[in-house]
């Protein structure tokens, strides 16, 4: 498992690296219209540990379809919770270039953890409606975590 781990984040680091050179100056428009950089929100803390996280469930779900078809539940957990994470991705790609100090690592984290809560709810509402309090209970975690996101975002 530490040599899966090792592996991982060589391959993380190498990808940041030759994206950063490559897109260094090179402008874009984000989602909502505003110039910014590549190199900005790639170089952020908060984006680096979203995609730590997507490029550990990349390398399971590879791991995984060695022996299991797309219709294994846990594949399709990691491939729910693989787009939420690129939800979180562009939300950090629209971020302004003056504001880009918001980028940080509790704001990846709290990312993250809000793209597990809402695989954790997808799996609930698979199981029950929308009225059972586990369900409830997951859509109320959720909201603390889109809230928290939201006042860093803002602030």
């Amino acid at each position: 498992m530490s040599r899966f781990l090792l592996t991982a984040t060589l391959i993380f680091v190498f990808c940041l690296v030759c994206n950063a050179q490559s897109e260094r100056t090179a402008p874009t428009t984000n989602l909502i219209g505003t110039q910014t950089t590549a190199a900005t929100f790639k170089s952020s803390p908060a984006f680096a540990e979203v995609i730590l996280r997507k490029t550990d469930l990349e390398a399971e779900l590879e791991s995984l379809l060695i022996s299991y078809t797309e219709e294994f539940p846990k594949v399709k957990e990691i491939r729910f919770e693989t787009e939420a994470l690129k939800k979180a991705i562009l939300l950090i790609s629209a971020i302004k270039i003056d504001e880009s100090s918001k980028l940080t690592l509790a704001l990846g984290k709290l990312m993250v953890r809000r793209a597990e809560l809402e695989t954790d709810l997808w799996n609930l509402r698979k199981k029950y409606d929308d009225n059972h309090p586990d369900v409830k209970r997951a859509r109320r975690k959720i909201t603390i975590y889109e809230s928290a996101i939201r006042e860093i975002l803002k602030g």
